[in-house]
């Protein structure tokens, strides 16, 4: 059946307010967008960052009393409602919408000889390295420019026989490029169990066996050093979990960190200087892949 989505254009300040009021009056879901294209990237640790510009959205069944939906809102937002634009609703088609994106994702190329293919259509060279992904709900597939750079990287390395861990392993599309490209073994690590489980579907998917390729909770990753560390997060955790990803790499080992912005290079790459030697910056658009040789 169609659905409802009542749009309101609001300020920063007044978002909250209307997010509240949508939620007490039954909707089956609120949304925060951006309504003046303007990009916030990685929030401070504890921020919770809004555009100057947001439209709310909340979402209802067709059969909702729009008037009556409209009336609460007036009376728990009034200052609000008296500065804006008038409500506007919208009727939303009835659609599969976790499927919905898969029409729009095609096989990336990520090397010379390694793709990254849509699980439900035929890899454009067969004879290549293709990496079969359905991510689900899981982040990673491969569209990402920090994904893509981090497979770009995978698809230039020798490793023969790497032990490896995917630390934050989202699809699991890093570990599998790993294990696909010549590695022994993986250790995929997330916090999501959503994650853990899109790991292990896309493990099979591409017919590895589970245990060249295990997955665990934070708190369960093995203490031993291994030849490469992939860890694809965000600036603020990699700056933290420096403790605990440097340990995990063996002398001479390989650190792969992406999830960075450009401007956000420096103080990660200060988190792992003790003890990594650092290459060149790579970079695409706004995102950096940094990867780094551990000291002896």
């Amino acid at each position: 059946m169609p659905w409802l989505e009542i749009h309101i254009n609001t300020s920063r300040s007044d978002a909250g307010r209307f997010e509240y009021a949508l939620i007490k009056a039954d909707a089956l879901s609120v949304t925060l967008q951006d309504n003046a294209d303007q990009p916030i990237f990685e929030p401070a640790l504890g921020e919770t960052p809004l555009w100057q510009e947001t439209r709310v959205v909340g979402l209802f069944n067709a059969e909702v009393d729009t008037a009556a939906i409209e009336e609460k809102l007036k009376l728990t937002n009034q200052g609000a409602y008296s500065q804006h634009n008038p409500f506007k609703w919208h009727i939303v088609e009835d659609k599969d919408w976790e499927r919905e994106w898969m029409q729009h994702y095609h096989p990336i190329q990520c090397g010379d000889n390694f793709w990254v293919c849509p699980s439900w259509q035929e890899p454009p060279n067969p004879e290549a390295v293709n990496l079969l992904l359905d991510p689900g709900l899981a982040f990673g597939t491969g569209t990402h420019p920090t994904t893509f750079l981090c497979l770009e990287w995978l698809s230039q390395q020798t490793l023969n026989d790497a032990q490896v861990i995917d630390y934050g392993c989202g699809s699991g599309i890093l570990g599998i490029g790993a294990l696909l490209l010549g590695a022994q073994s993986v250790l995929g690590v997330d916090i999501d169990p959503q994650a853990l489980l899109a790991t292990q579907d896309n493990a099979q998917r591409n017919q590895l066996d589970a245990h060249r390729f295990p997955v665990v909770f934070p708190d369960k990753c093995s203490e031993e050093p291994v030849d490469l560390v992939l860890a694809n997060i965000l600036a603020g955790p990699l700056v933290e979990l420096a403790s605990t990803l440097s340990p995990r790499v063996k002398a001479g080992g390989k650190l792969c960190l992406s999830g960075i912005l450009a401007t956000q290079a420096d103080a990660v790459i200060k988190a792992y200087a003790d003890t990594f030697q650092f290459d060149p910056i790579a970079r695409k658009e706004e995102w950096v892949r940094l990867t780094a040789t551990k000291l002896a």
